[in-house]
Parts: C-alpha cells; sequence; structure tokens
C-alpha cells in the first residue's frame, strides 16, 4: 500500500545536517516514529527532522507545510509541529525534508483520548481557531474538503473491500449513513482552512485528552465538515454533543450529515489500513483497525436514533 521506500539511516540525517543545517548536526539524535508518509527522527529535546520515504506525494506536502503551518501555528491552541528549516534534494538525498519543533504526546491509536469533556473541549477549541476562511492562494485538497458526492467511488470502493474481508456486520447501515450525507446540502459558506487528515495517528494525547496534532501534510481549504468527522472518530463515546455545542460557528445540520459522510470515509480506509497490517501486509497499520470499528458502530448508532 505504500510506494518507493527509501532508506534512512541516522547516519544519512546526521550527514544531511551536516551538509546543510550544520549548526543542528552535532545534536542527539534518535528515531521517533515510521509514518505513512514521512519518517520522524529526534532531533534534541526540542526539534524533529522529518523525511519523506514511502509515497511519491510526501515531497509537496512537505514543501506545503514549510510554506503555510508557521502562520498558522501560532494561534492554535494545541501545539503543532512548526518547520523551522528546509533541506534540499542532493546527492544524499534527493527528496526535500524539514526541521520542525517537537510535539510530545502519545498518537491516539496507541492511547485514545478517554477524558470526554476535557477532550471535546480541547478538539472544538482547535478546530474553532483553524476554521479561518483561508487567502485565495491557500492550497486545495486532494478532494478533502471538496463536495462529498465526488468520493463515491473511494466509499464504494472501500465498503466493498471491508465487506469482503468480513469487517463490515451491517453493509447496508453503513451505506444508509453515507447515502445521507451525500444527500445533504453542499457548504455554501466560504473556503476554510482544514487540517484534512485528523485520523487518531495524526492527533496525540496526554492524561485523557489531546496535546497536541500532527501532519498537516494534507492541509488545505474547503467545507469544515472534513474536519468535523473527528468528532465521530476521535473522540470517546458521549462526548460528541458537547463538541458540537462547544465548536464555533456551530455547525448546522447539513454540515453534521456531510461530517458523517466523511467520518464514514476515514472509517472504512483505517479498516482497510488496519486489517493490512493485522495480516502482515505492506502498508499496514494493525493499530488504526480498533478506532475506525469504534468509530464506525458510532455513526451507525446516531443514524438510527
Amino acid at each position: 500500500m505504500t510506494h518507493t521506500e527509501s532508506e534512512i539511516t541516522a547516519e544519512l540525517v546526521r550527514d544531511l545536517l551536516r551538509d546543510q543545517h550544520p549548526d543542528l548536526a552535532d545534536r542527539p539524535l534518535r528515531l521517533g516514529a515510521r509514518g505513512w508518509d514521512n519518517q520522524l527522527w529526534r532531533l534534541g529535546d526540542d526539534l524533529a527532522v522529518r523525511l519523506p520515504w514511502a509515497t511519491r506525494t510526501a515531497d509537496a506536502l512537505l514543501r506545503k507545510e514549510y510554506a503555510w503551518l508557521p502562520a498558522l501555528a501560532p494561534r492554535l491552541p494545541l501545539p503543532v509541529p512548526v518547520p523551522q528549516r528546509l533541506g534540499e534534494p542532493s546527492v544524499r538525498f534527493p527528496r526535500p525534508w524539514i526541521v520542525a519543533t517537537w510535539v510530545p504526546g502519545a498518537p491516539a491509536d496507541r492511547a485514545p483520548a478517554t477524558s470526554a469533556a476535557a477532550s471535546a473541549d480541547a478538539l472544538a477549541a482547535f478546530l474553532t481557531a483553524l476554521h479561518r476562511p483561508a487567502p485565495g492562494a491557500a492550497p486545495a485538497g486532494r478532494g478533502r474538503g471538496g463536495p462529498l458526492p465526488g468520493r463515491a467511488d473511494q466509499f464504494a470502493e472501500h465498503l466493498a473491500s471491508a465487506v469482503e474481508l468480513g469487517l463490515v456486520p451491517d453493509p447496508g447501515a453503513v451505506r444508509a449513513v453515507w447515502e445521507d450525507a451525500v444527500a445533504a446540502p453542499s457548504w455554501a459558506g466560504p473556503a476554510v482552512w482544514l487540517h484534512g487528515d485528523l485520523h487518531p495517528a495524526n492527533v496525540l494525547t496526554s492524561d485523557g485528552t489531546f496535546c497536541g496534532v500532527i501532519d498537516f501534510g494534507d492541509l488545505c481549504t474547503g467545507d469544515p465538515a472534513c474536519d468535523l468527522a473527528a468528532a465521530w472518530v476521535l473522540l470517546p463515546d458521549g462526548a460528541a454533543d458537547r463538541f458540537h455545542a462547544a465548536y464555533r460557528p456551530a455547525p448546522d445540520p447539513a454540515t453534521l450529515r456531510r461530517a458523517r459522510g466523511w467520518a464514514v470515509l476515514q472509517a472504512l480506509s483505517g479498516l482497510r489500513i488496519g486489517e493490512a497490517g493485522v495480516r502482515g501486509r505492506p502498508g499496514g497499520k494493525p493499530t488504526w483497525g480498533p478506532p475506525a470499528r469504534t468509530a464506525l458502530r458510532r455513526l451507525v448508532r446516531d443514524r438510527s436514533r
């Protein structure tokens, strides 16, 4: 499920720093994480080196973060990895890379939020601050934040695969949530800034609540429903109503219907990727499966009320 994997070692990262940012080259260095698009290497206590390693699209996404995230970060109430330095392609490593601030915390796919009130308030405050009208030059999403009907083929593919793997006990109920979301009126407001990829591996937790948001590679603009899907994907049971009450401006019924559709897409994708990891297939992430199952259960339950 990944593409061209690049071999990255501590020696390579150290050499890249010596070549382009020598003032950082002598800091302690250790592997932090291997993500979907990038590897993260801890650089001292407060920085990290982020290098693309497994997908062809990661180069442009890193440059986008470097260009836009420093201006957005100061207004966000949760810590985010703010780019500090840019590394250009070279003979040693033919792809761009960045040095960003390190955000401590545990990924929510491994340590889910457990405090309903605190996590609902933290997520609502973060998205309220992020979802501001974006300038015309802001990056468009790769389909994220756009009209939900445009993702119909993706939904059908994800659902068929999940059903084939025996991961969805009631596909008709899942399809009903999707069809209701697609039938909702489209977003008529301004294109707002979106994170674009608020799945559990990209949100950090500490003491039962959210303490940081990472991986802004899908930063884009559009319909806030794309990010509001996080209410079903990230929050503990019983927290969604509090989140919706705290988020501003309060989401209208049509936006919530579209948000459920985005949540269904994200949950079905997480099921496929999680199951691949369980079965040992490349690109699989076993920790993505449980939160995806929880999200689908909530979505079907809420739809039946």
